[in-house]
């Protein structure tokens, strides 16, 4: 009996996880696993990147988990710098170019995997694509991103949008000695969080050596006489106001977006944000022999009941160990998220898990907030660090909702707690029994994060 042929369509966290666990499950007898993959790299750790541009990772070898030969080596046909170009779900095969040569072929499946991750937002703005302005998601891209920092002729460096990525590379090229100015169209970074945390992550970041300019709608790309950047323009914004930010450098943080055109053009069933919709199971729905995993799909919100476009690697890793399972015969489900990340800037770090308020309010829930002020450690303990701790509870029965947390070193992984409270769905009644672990070097003997739950319990039984 021939064996069956699984294609993985992109070579990361998902695709190769699934390739991996179906090998570990199933020999070459009797599953051919084929991948493709359009770059030189394949299983690497994309947030690492903003860490070794900063020179905190010293090579991008470092972030690599497995080279292409390591999966060849465990009987994964991998094809490198090839490109997946249509997708005939009919006649259940792939249609893929050689980047190199530029040959096309059409390889046969009997089982297919979609992880071709997300793309980067990229506006189309005069000027944009000028030597100098840098997006940050592969490894190629950090790659020519250091070589322009090292071939610029000033250090100023502008960095646009206040996400994630965009103030860990503001983080990057502060330490890189560049003056940096980080343009943001909100009012506050971090969108993800409510503007209150917001203002006070600004307010770090400002005394760390960032020039914050917020409300500030990017224009245009200026270019010199060599055609390289030297400075970008905005129609309105806080700081210094409209007007030309001077740049040698520019980096692009701006989100990105389900990489499903693939998907689209085969007519595969799309949400909302654009993301490939799933079964627990990772099937695609409505087909039977497609999985999709990783930054392409959506994903339900365990705290709202909806499904949501989350773009992080802990969610990628683990859809591709359960798609692995279930295309090997096995049985695996990912039962959902409830939004966790942790992000840092210098010396304060970014937390958040659940509703921000802005959210709650979209589902029409009626809830309660209470916010402390703390530190990292006993408040005696040499080193302790002020820390902010935002909690949302539902107003009725005082089901946790959402946290977020602002603080020094040792706040951010405090998450964790809140994260665990509310996949198990508990109050905050519930969170305050927590039997946490406590020395005056960790923590207060109340916890921070029991100490928000402590006072959203007041606000959930003074609101009746």
């Amino acid at each position: 009996m021939a064996a069956e042929r699984l294609v993985v369509i992109g070579g990361d966290a998902a695709g190769m996880s699934a390739a991996s666990q179906a090998r570990r499950l199933k020999g070459p007898e009797e599953l051919e696993i084929v991948a493709f993959e359009r770059s030189d790299f394949t299983s690497y750790s994309a947030c690492g990147i903003p860490y070794w541009v900063g020179g905190d990772v010293p090579k991008h070898d470092d972030l690599i988990a497995r080279t292409p030969e390591e999966h060849r080596e465990r009987g994964i046909g991998l094809r490198m710098r090839t490109e997946v170009t249509e997708l005939d779900v009919a006649g259940r095969r792939v249609r893929s170019r050689d980047l190199v040569s530029g040959a096309e072929e059409w390889t046969s499946y009997d089982k297919l995997v979609l992880a071709t991750g997300a793309r980067p937002v990229r506006p189309a703005l005069p000027g944009i694509e000028s030597p100098g302005v840098h997006g940050v998601h592969t490894i190629d891209d950090g790659r020519a991103l250091l070589e322009s920092l090292a071939a610029a002729r000033g250090r100023r460096a502008v960095v646009v949008g206040g996400g994630y990525i965009g103030i860990e590379m503001a983080e990057a090229l502060l330490g890189r000695g560049f003056e940096v100015t980080l343009l943001t169209r909100g009012g506050e970074p971090m969108n993800s969080l409510d503007p209150d945390l917001g203002h006070r992550l600004a307010e770090a970041m400002e005394r760390s050596g960032i020039r914050m300019v917020t409300g500030a709608e990017v224009t245009e790309v200026l270019t010199g006489d060599s055609g390289r950047v030297r400075a970008v323009t905005t129609r309105s914004g806080s700081g210094a106001g409209p007007g030309e930010h001077p740049a040698d450098v520019v980096v692009l943080g701006l989100g990105v977006t389900p990489g499903t055109d693939l998907a689209r053009a085969a007519g595969l069933p799309l949400g909302e944000s654009g993301g490939l919709l799933t079964d627990t199971s990772m099937r695609v729905r409505g087909h039977a022999d497609i999985w999709a995993g990783g930054d392409c799909v959506e994903v339900l919100d365990l705290v709202s009941g909806r499904h949501r476009f989350i773009a992080l690697g802990t969610h990628a890793n683990k859809h591709g160990q359960i798609i692995g399972s279930n295309v090997a015969g096995d049985y695996a489900t990912f039962p959902g998220v409830v939004g966790t990340a942790v992000t840092k800037v210098c010396e304060t770090e970014v937390a958040r898990t659940g509703l921000t308020e802005r959210q709650a309010d979209e589902e029409g829930l009626r809830y309660v907030t209470a916010t402390i002020e703390s530190t990292t450690t006993a408040g005696y303990y040499p080193g302790a660090a002020p820390m902010t701790v935002k909690m949302l509870a539902e107003r009725r029965t005082g089901r946790l909702l959402g946290v977020q947390i602002v603080g020094g070193t040792g706040s951010a992984k405090r998450i964790d707690i809140a994260a665990v409270a509310l996949t198990a769905r508990m109050t905050v009644d519930q969170m305050t029994a927590l039997d946490l672990g406590y020395a005056p070097p960790f923590s207060s003997v109340w916890d921070p994060v029991l100490v928000a739950a402590r006072k959203a319990v007041s606000k959930v039984r003074a609101a009746g």
